[in-house]
């Protein structure tokens, strides 16, 4: 028997790896000879680059960046040296994460430290790049990346416009003089989840904005700047991009790879299934194993378990999902590709002592255990 297990993490308990293991461990119980292949899993957002590392070989490109609001942040990306691919969470340079509540400044936040990264790795010979975009402090439509990159933004009277939300409505004019040559090479595959246009109130800055600071007396500012940033780089780029799905992402970061670095936007859970080339694993595999913290409605509308289960069901795999908990709505799951779920929580308890991760654990490789009784 081959079992493939590929788990979300359970955010604040365990790992996506731990997870999994509990989940082999608790298989082991009950079909000791089994084949138990567990992979990590992630959606784009935080934990990308170590779920990717896991799964496919690599190693970690330890560097010290600008943060999101200008301070040094010690940081790493990772490394496939096989395939020469860079993978880099936007926000282990500019993440939200990085700022405190009381420092968190839209209007001056930037993106600069994610373009170091980018061109660290571009100068190491990385051609392709896997980027998620989840989790970022900034709202500046990428401006802080692609200076980083090389690419020079003016006012109208030839001056650096500088960093931040605040720059936006000062573009006036765009240089790629001093662009790094190699990027003409490189190619840019990013995690995008959400299809919001980059300006007006589906956009980045009313949509996202206020998580990261934006008060709404900043709204209308800072989005007269994003279509004046818009609009000037479609003069230069001739692509206009602005009303693409995703390009509102992360403050308008989408806009900025796929107008000026031809990236191609995908949905978090398929590019990291395709990085980790989860597929070959799945075609002979007898079960398929995943689940997260939480199952709801929101997992049967395309997070990681569905994602994973659509893959599975491309060869007719059973699917079998494992929760710290579930709702009512979760029943959606099933019409979306798995076949039966079940939570672990063995019986009353608080939040708090279920997220503990060796009851997390000990929890996950009971229930593993009484279903696989159930399965010849």
């Amino acid at each position: 028997m081959k079992i493939v297990v590929a788990i979300d993490s359970f955010k604040g308990s365990l790992s996506s790896m731990e997870a999994g293991n509990a989940i082999k461990e608790g298989i082991f119980r009950v079909k000791p000879h089994a084949e138990v292949i567990v992979k990590p899993l992630a959606d784009g957002g935080e934990g990308t680059t170590d779920a990717i590392l896991n799964g496919a070989g690599g190693e970690k490109i330890n560097l010290t960046v600008t943060g999101p609001m200008g301070k040094p942040v010690d940081t790493y990306y990772g490394y496939l040296p096989e395939t020469k691919t860079a993978v880099i969470e936007t926000a282990a340079a500019s993440g939200i994460t990085l700022v405190l509540d009381s420092e968190k400044n839209p209007m001056l936040a930037t993106t600069y430290g994610l373009g170091e990264m980018i061109k660290h790795a571009v100068l190491k010979g990385c051609k392709d790049f896997v980027i998620g975009l989840g989790g970022s402090a900034t709202n500046d439509g990428g401006i802080g990346m692609l200076t980083a990159l090389g690419y020079e933004f003016m006012d109208k009277d030839g001056r650096n416009i500088g960093q931040g939300g605040k720059a936006l409505e000062k573009v006036a004019y765009i240089s790629n003089k001093h662009v790094l040559k190699e990027l003409e090479n490189c190619h840019f595959e990013v995690a995008c989840d959400v299809n919001n246009p980059l300006c007006g109130i589906n956009g980045a800055t009313y949509v996202f904005g206020p998580q990261k600071g934006v008060s709404d007396e900043m709204k209308a500012i800072l989005d007269e700047g994003m279509k004046n940033y818009a609009r000037v780089s479609n003069e230069f780029t001739t692509k206009k991009c602005d009303e693409e799905k995703g390009a509102g992402a992360a403050g308008g970061l989408g806009f900025a790879f796929i107008e000026y670095l031809d990236a191609h936007l995908i949905p978090g859970i398929e590019l990291v299934l395709n990085t980790i080339n989860l597929e070959n694993e799945i075609m002979d595999a007898d079960y398929v194993i995943t689940g997260e913290g939480r199952m709801d409605f929101q997992t049967a509308m395309g997070k990681v378990p569905v994602g994973l289960a659509k893959l599975a069901k491309k060869y007719n795999k059973k699917v079998i999902a494992f929760a710290g908990s579930v709702t009512s709505e979760a029943k959606e799951c099933n019409k979306a590709g798995i076949d039966a779920f079940f939570p672990i929580v063995r019986g009353v308890t608080t939040l708090e002592e279920a997220m503990r991760p060796e009851q997390a654990r000990e929890n996950m490789m009971d229930a593993v255990e009484q279903v696989f009784r159930l399965l010849p």
